[in-house]
């Protein structure tokens, strides 16, 4: 998933002055695409990755010019050429790669933790960059989801132009843009909460998939009826563990069509009881660990709803706890991805 979520968590714990550094736009091939950031901090540590290593060493040396003037930067590093001395195809690239770095002042700064606080809430967020013809970015703003715009912006969006942005993402895909009211370029890119995933049943194989879902950047929720699964010690990853059964958690948690949920409980009755209740609610992703016929008797007859995913998993021949959860892993993120593009395509 998406940087920016580890990026605004480092950023409270730690109070270095940094700078982040956005893509802004791709021709050709490369590592990331437009939206993709990472952050330097003076000291130079780093968040997030913006190619398989051609870019960062330079990128950090450009950190310090960067923190002492105080003005952002706009750099293009051209991945086509074939010299060994450049970037080029000898680092397995092949595009022109334009990269936006801005020191994180104390304006700057407390509008990402407004960002971060947004997101939290579970807001999309439309983040605009205004980009002056010296290769400068010359302001910036955030709009949400509920049309609330805020950070560093020189003059006014016209309605109709924010209308447009909220309605549709962010205008689609992510990248440059031309406003008719405005007269610089704009960039675009849309970011997005972190999707959810929500795994009934604390048992040996929840745990790497709790593990790598988290890794992933799921926000991942654990609930079992077991104290002595349903521990910490087991899922140091997760953001929540609920112990309860079934019909005292279910209705706990507010789930959308956004969220993704696993049933891997390895008890029939208890599954029955999750069955009957998340049948009812509006899920985009429900999997179902075991077979088809297990799960035909799960639903006692019923028409399996078509957000169901039994057995779930992608079908690799999985075989133990490890390669299970990477199959399932598989199944959400390319559902999660299926579901941003055809929202991006609006």
């Amino acid at each position: 998933m998406e940087d920016i979520h580890r990026i605004l968590e480092a950023m409270e714990r730690n109070d270095q002055r940094s700078v982040l550094a956005t893509i802004i736009h791709v021709n050709g091939s490369a590592y990331r695409k437009e939206g993709a950031s990472m952050l330097f901090f003076e000291d130079g540590s780093q968040i997030g990755m913006l190619s398989t290593g051609c870019l960062e060493a330079d990128l950090a040396e450009r950190v310090p010019e960067i923190l002492e003037t105080g003005e952002s930067r706009i750099y293009e590093f051209d991945m086509q050429s074939s010299d060994p001395l450049s970037w080029g195809e000898a680092t397995g690239c092949g595009g022109i790669v334009h990269v936006a770095m801005e020191p994180v002042n104390d304006v700057f700064g407390t509008h990402l933790r407004k960002l971060k606080e947004c997101l939290d809430r579970q807001h999309e967020v439309i983040l605009i960059k205004k980009i002056n013809p010296d290769r400068s970015v010359s302001g910036y703003g955030f709009l949400t989801d509920d049309r609330y715009l805020f950070g560093e912006w020189k003059g006014d969006v016209p309605e109709e132009d924010l209308s447009a942005m909220a309605a549709s993402g962010g205008m689609g895909k992510s990248g440059m843009k031309a406003l008719s009211s405005l007269e610089e370029e704009i960039f675009l890119h849309t970011y997005a909460p972190k999707p959810r995933l929500i795994i009934f049943g604390a048992g040996r194989d929840a745990r790497p998939l709790a593990s790598f879902a988290a890794a992933t950047g799921f926000s991942v929720t654990v609930t079992d009826w077991r104290p002595l699964l349903c521990a910490r010690s087991y899922f140091p990853d997760a953001e929540a563990l609920i112990l309860g059964f079934p019909e005292e958690t279910a209705g706990m948690f507010h789930i959308t069509a956004s969220d993704f949920v696993v049933v891997m409980t390895h008890n029939l009755r208890r599954d029955r009881q999750l069955i009957r209740i998340l049948s009812e609610l509006p899920l985009g992703y429900l999997g179902i660990l075991g077979s088809k016929r297990r799960t035909e008797l799960l639903f006692d007859g019923r028409a399996i709803p078509q957000f169901v995913h039994s057995p779930v998993g992608m079908p690799i021949g999985a075989d133990g706890p490890e390669e299970i959860a990477v199959s399932i892993l598989a199944e959400v993120i390319q559902r999660y991805r299926t579901q941003r593009k055809s929202r991006c395509s609006l």
